[in-house]
């Protein structure tokens, strides 16, 4: 049996996140605090001042969570012969997987949210029950050449991203054409779209800083739904994936194929465990 770890993306996030992992590493919570100049664990636990959905919080604060799941996860036993993580959980999987220091991936993180964070005007929303090709016949026929095909999550369900008029536009045009749900997701930004361009520039200037080591594991590039080849190829994929499509469902279908045969989801939410269930 081999084990593969999944890390959750936007969406997971929920008020009360994290506690056990807290309590169970103290030091490590406080080193992000410090580092943050906020109390990210009061912001998982409590979230007083209502900003955990907020992209800019949100991503820190499911890097810290699922990071610590993990940790916990391996210092009891499991080990995971495989990793993923569905767009900022990819992070966490890095991290987890020794590429990066998990204080480096926390500056990496929450810059990543704070730059994706001040691009407005955009949208995404999750069609449900109509597949790549009929979403793209519906775009061309109503000229919605704005959006783009974003999260493939499953073969039913495909997130749609770009400015937030042109998704409008596309909830009834494309359940006439099959979709049996178009459901506007609740996010600040057009994520994984060309909307992103230009946080994806200065996020590569970001990474400059940065040094990385090869994963002591396998990790699945969102980009490329295969593993990371090498340490030189981490920073242009990281920066590849905030306006690239997440290619989940070919993802998990070749983790199958390397022999993955068990699932764990390390972090908040059950998402990435209903997806799975949709991909045979």
């Amino acid at each position: 049996m081999s084990l593969a770890f999944l890390f959750p993306g936007q969406g997971s996030q929920s008020v009360g996140m994290g506690a056990d992992s807290f309590n169970r590493y103290p030091e490590i919570v406080e080193q992000a605090n410090q580092q943050l100049g906020y109390s990210l664990s009061e912001l998982c636990l409590e979230d007083p001042d209502s900003k955990l959905g907020q992209t800019e919080f949100t991503q820190p604060a499911l890097y810290l969570t699922s990071f610590l799941d993990a940790k916990s996860r391996i210092e009891d036993g499991s080990q995971p012969a495989f990793s993923a993580g569905h767009s900022v959980g990819e992070f966490a999987a890095l991290a987890t997987a020794g590429a990066m220091s998990f204080l480096d991936g926390l500056r990496m993180v929450s810059k990543r949210g704070e730059i994706m964070s001040q691009v407005g005007g955009g949208g995404m929303a999750a069609v449900i029950g109509l597949d790549a090709d009929g979403i793209r016949r519906t775009l061309d026929s109503i000229s919605a050449d704005q959006i783009d095909l974003a999260n493939f999550n499953s073969p039913v369900q495909i997130v749609i991203s770009g400015p937030a008029s042109q998704i409008k536009d596309t909830l009834v045009p494309l359940k006439e054409a099959g979709a049996k749900l178009v459901v506007p997701l609740k996010v600040s930004g057009a994520f994984h779209s060309r909307m992103m361009s230009e946080p994806a520039r200065e996020f590569g200037d970001f990474l400059k800083e940065f040094s990385f080591s090869s994963p002591q594991t396998p990790v699945y590039s969102n980009v490329e739904a295969v593993p990371y080849s090498g340490v030189d190829a981490i920073p242009g994929l990281l920066v590849r994936q905030i306006h690239s499509p997440v290619c989940w469902t070919e993802t998990i279908l070749k983790m199958r194929q390397d022999g993955a045969t068990e699932f764990v989801e390390c972090g908040p939410g059950v998402v990435l465990n209903k997806l799975l269930r949709q991909i045979q």
